[in-house]
């Protein structure tokens, strides 16, 4: 193996994972949600928020849709 390697030359070209890379957002989750994803997130050895981001990814790719009912006080 060389100790230097002249990269000078080579070609650029577009990551093709790009699309593939996760976009950062900011959410405000309930405290006990938080902490169910962590505590399930520490039995199966995974962080948890490539839990939550599992979970949703399930949702998409089942086409899951939530039913929200408000009920109206008497």
């Amino acid at each position: 193996m060389k100790s230097e390697y002249d990269l000078s030359k080579m070609k650029s070209r577009k990551n093709p994972y790009a699309s593939k890379l996760k976009k950062p957002v900011t959410m405000r989750l309930s405290e006990d949600v938080v902490e169910y994803f962590k505590s399930m997130a520490e039995k199966k050895d995974v962080p948890y928020q490539s839990l939550i981001n599992l979970y949703l990814r399930d949702c998409v790719a089942h086409h899951r849709e939530i039913d929200i009912s408000w009920q109206e006080k008497p």
